[in-house]
């Protein structure tokens, strides 16, 4: 839809002659800004709550940059993942305001925060070295109006670390679960609590692990019910459902 055709839409919600459900989802359904390298959808967060996110990594700084131009102008708000510090150092001369987690490589804009959601988003690990895939899912949670708190280093070698924290875990209205090795601790939180788990297997471990699919397999195999599992070191899908389990067992939807 172009500037005179959304003049038009405008123009008949102000006379009565569309309501304003109708031009609602008109507007989730404008196509999106084509820049030749990158087709930007600059209305996804009509439709998703939040806008679309970058993908960092096999992108040139320059293609972020122009990305991120077009995101932060239309929605305000911006969440830019698997970014080296080096793409950092470029993307802040254009963003000042930019802030960088470097061990969740993540880049965020947060011009117009979304207001807070009551329900707390819990991110439990299993050992220190799965720490970066759950940074991102805690950035990507926390920029999209959860409350999030995190549990560290609990993994099923020492069960008595996650047992001494169960108030935590019956607190949470969706826990994500991060794990590599043997992948076994999704389970295991999932068989203590009520509320959905969100299982991510990492990467992490020795060369039986096959780079995480031993782990992803354990946790698509859970016994314990609850469990959904996103695909190896996806910290954002994991955040990103969370966010949306959050906000449906919120509304009452």
């Amino acid at each position: 839809m172009n500037e005179n055709g959304l003049r038009e839409m405008l123009e008949a919600v102000r006379t009565g002659h569309l309501g304003i459900g109708d031009a609602l989802r008109k507007m989730k359904s404008l196509p999106y800004e084509n820049l030749g390298f990158a087709c930007v959808d600059s209305h996804r967060h009509l439709r998703k709550g939040f806008p679309e996110v970058i993908f960092c990594e096999g992108k040139q700084t320059s293609q972020i940059i122009e990305i991120a131009r077009k995101l932060v102008a239309d929605a305000g708000n911006l969440l830019a993942t698997r970014a080296g510090e080096n793409v950092f150092t470029e993307f802040r001369e254009t963003f000042p305001d930019a802030r960088y987690n470097r061990m969740g490589r993540t880049i965020t804009i947060n011009n117009q925060p979304l207001p807070e959601r009551p329900g707390l988003v819990l991110i439990v690990t299993a050992g220190t070295s799965d720490i970066p895939v759950a940074e991102e899912a805690k950035e990507t949670a926390s920029i999209m109006g959860n409350r999030v708190e995190t549990l560290y280093d609990v993994g099923v070698a020492g069960i008595h670390r996650l047992l001494g924290r169960k108030d935590l875990l019956w607190r949470a209205e969706v826990i994500i679960v991060v794990a590599g090795m043997d992948g076994a601790l999704p389970g295991v939180v999932a068989g203590l609590v009520d509320k959905p788990v969100v299982a991510v297997p990492t990467s992490i471990g020795y060369g039986a692990s096959f780079s995480g699919l031993a782990p992803l397999l354990t946790m698509l195999n859970a016994c314990a019910s609850g469990v959904a599992v996103v695909n190896i070191d996806n910290g954002f899908g994991a955040g990103q459902l969370a966010s949306v389990i959050n906000s449906v067992n919120l509304s009452g939807k």
